[in-house]
C-alpha cells in the first residue's frame, strides 16, 4: 500500500484534471498533453470527457458518441493514469462542463479539481454555461500547441505539436495515411468504422 498517496487522499490533497472535448478522433497531440499536465501539476490521473454536443459548436462531430467513446478507450488502454467518462454522452446535449464538474465532484469529494482547455477555447470561456460558478470550482489550465504568447493569465502547458483532428479527417478523406498521428488502436477503428471518408471542416 503507497502511504504517502493515502495520506495525501486523507487530507484532500489528491489532484485530478477534466479534460472535455469532441476527441473526433482522439489523437497523440491530446494524449501528450494530458501526460504533460500529470507530470507539471502532480496529477493523481485525467479524466477525459468526450461531448455529446458542444454549445458553442456549430458542427456536430463527425463520428458518433459510441465510436468517440471507443476510440478513447482504445487509445489509454493500459495507461493507469487515464480514466474515460461518458457522463456527457449519457446525459441529453449540449454538454454543459458546470454539470460534469458537479457530477465528478460528487464522486471525488476531496480532490482539487482542474480543468485542461485547448488554447483555442480560451476567448470562449465566458460564454460557457455558469462561467462565473465555474470559475469557483475548478482550476482552469491551458493546453497550448501553438507556441504564441498567451494573451491570458491562467497556467499554461505548451508543448509545440502540429496535430489536429480536422487535419487527420482530411487525410483519411484524401486517402492519405495518418499513421504516427493516432494511436495504432485509433487506426484500426477509424478504418474498421469507415470515418471520415468524406470531407468535413
Amino acid at each position: 500500500m503507497n502511504i504517502a498517496r493515502c495520506t495525501v487522499n486523507r487530507w484532500g490533497l489528491k489532484k485530478i484534471a477534466i479534460y472535455g472535448g469532441t476527441f473526433d478522433p482522439v489523437h497523440h497531440a491530446h494524449l501528450i498533453l494530458a501526460r504533460e499536465a500529470i507530470e507539471t501539476l502532480g496529477l493523481e490521473k485525467v479524466i477525459l470527457v468526450p461531448a455529446a454536443a458542444s454549445p458553442l459548436k456549430k458542427a456536430a462531430p463527425a463520428a458518433s458518441g459510441e465510436v468517440r467513446l471507443a476510440m478513447l478507450q482504445a487509445a489509454i488502454k493500459g495507461e493507469r493514469a487515464f480514466e474515460v467518462d461518458e457522463c456527457e454522452l449519457l446525459r441529453r446535449p449540449p454538454s454543459y462542463t458546470i454539470d460534469t464538474v458537479a457530477e465528478i465532484r460528487r464522486r471525488e469529494r476531496h480532490a482539487t479539481l482542474y480543468c485542461l482547455i485547448g488554447e483555442d477555447n480560451v476567448e470562449q470561456l465566458p460564454q460557457w454555461h455558469r462561467f462565473t460558478e465555474l470559475e469557483k470550482v475548478v482550476r482552469f489550465v491551458v493546453l497550448d500547441r501553438t507556441g504564441k504568447q498567451p494573451a491570458h493569465s491562467y497556467q499554461l502547458i505548451h508543448r509545440r505539436i502540429d496535430i489536429s483532428a480536422t487535419e487527420i479527417r482530411c487525410r483519411v478523406a484524401q486517402h492519405e495515411s495518418i499513421r504516427y498521428l493516432v494511436p495504432e488502436s485509433v487506426e484500426e477503428i477509424i478504418q474498421r468504422e469507415k470515418l471520415y471518408r468524406e470531407h468535413s471542416k
